[in-house]
């Protein structure tokens, strides 16, 4: 008999890759042209040239002993350098080698944070909506995550609600900004307000309160929008980021862990992170695609493709009477269900061939999640449907 606990898992399996799975299965019934798949946060923007041409110098120009071979579980120095002087040009920051730490994707980071901060019992704050998979990452450590609701109208952050659910049994909080699925940004006077109060919980209840910045979003925002680096403003701060979406790179696996000197306990946690790494099995981010972003910290993607594509189904949505907050980053809308039942709007949806993510998966019933890293002219072929759905719905005049 297996775990109890994958067991259960494999009953409430990640809503966002069933639907993709029945994206698949749909396009290979209807033609992927006719098939309107907004499930799954793919990039659909190409890597930079930057990548491919790495990839083909590292191979022919360093040894291939050295590229493929072990190294230390935190990942190459030379790597891990060209990563800190890049944050520290960007940001004004001090790091050096020994404050990063590369990670399989930022998934693979946060898991490692986990297992080093956290003792069963021990609870870690998000704020609603927010990625599903936090609830099994912060489970995978017999840890509890503890859902701070933001204001409905915005998805902004409430203090007063924070406050409620800080605990002396409160070990860290995890930040998406720009945040998955909503595509709002926390702008620097909320996160000001934030580490004010987290510094003040933890002068009353004698704790430290770790702030786990969740970043693999930071380069897609929109409209001139500044994206404040949390270490900057809270000294018990560990980033998690990831290059899947900042370069386009996301079967790749490729992240890091920023670990400041300034975290309580640094000198126990940025050697306890690479003891995680290994203990859980990634040992150290892979090999060749660790080389290849040393080299490409410069390079970047369009963001302007995603840009358009915000513009156009915001601008349509909207006149068709859907309600939804513009987001200022990601990759995402998350629209109101009209019926106010999530489930099965997106039944509906999936009817006129349009595949959308229930918003209860994000710990935001009644709202649906649309992906629009698609390809614009999918995006231009969807419209009617969505606009029948609306006439279903009774949204439009």
């Amino acid at each position: 008999m297996i775990s109890e606990k994958i067991l259960d898992l494999n009953k409430n399996g990640s809503a966002i890759r069933a639907m993709f799975e029945e994206g698949k299965k749909m396009a290979a019934l209807y033609g992927a042209e006719n098939v309107y798949d907004y499930s799954l946060g793919n990039p659909s923007v190409e890597p930079p040239r930057e990548i491919k041409d790495a990839f083909m110098q590292i191979l022919e120009e360093e040894s291939q002993n050295y590229v493929h071979g072990y190294m230390l579980n935190a990942g190459y120095e030379d790597v891990r350098e060209a990563i800190a002087d890049k944050l520290n040009k960007s940001f004004g920051t001090a790091f050096s080698a020994k404050n990063i730490m590369m990670t399989v994707g930022a998934a693979g980071g946060l898991n490692v944070a986990f297992k080093t901060l956290l003792n069963p019992g021990d609870e870690v704050i998000t704020f609603a909506p927010f990625f599903g998979e936090y609830r099994n990452y912060v489970a995978n450590f017999d840890g509890k995550l503890v859902i701070a609701q933001t204001n409905p109208e915005t998805f902004q952050p409430d203090l007063q609600v924070l406050e409620s659910v800080i605990t002396p049994k409160t070990k860290a909080m995890i930040i998406n900004n720009p945040n998955n699925p909503t595509g709002v940004v926390y702008s620097e006077e909320t996160i000001c307000e934030i580490a004010e109060l987290l510094e003040k919980k933890e002068k009353e209840y004698g704790i430290s309160i770790y702030l786990i910045a969740d970043e693999p979003y930071r380069e897609l925002a929109y409209d001139g929008v500044e994206v404040p680096y949390l270490t900057k403003y809270y000294h018990n701060t560990i980033v998690g980021y990831s290059y899947s979406k900042s370069l386009s790179l996301p079967g790749e696996r490729i992240g890091y862990l920023v670990l400041p000197d300034e975290l309580d306990d640094a000198h126990e946690i940025i050697p306890g992170a690479a003891v995680a790494n290994r203990v859980l099995g990634f040992v150290n981010a892979p090999s060749l695609i660790q080389r290849v972003v040393g080299r490409c910290q410069d390079a970047t993607v369009d963001v302007e493709i995603y840009n358009r594509n915000r513009e156009l189904l915001y601008s349509r949505l909207t006149e068709y009477g859907y309600s939804c907050i513009k987001p200022q980053g990601a990759f995402y809308l998350f629209v109101k269900a009209p019926g106010g039942d999530d489930k099965a709007f997106a039944r509906a949806a999936k009817e006129h061939r349009i595949l959308l993510v229930a918003g209860s998966g994000f710990g935001g019933p009644g709202y649906v999640r649309i992906a629009y890293c698609v390809d614009y002219d999918m995006i231009v072929r969807s419209l009617p449907g969505f606009q029948a759905l609306a006439e279903e719905y009774g949204l439009t005049k």
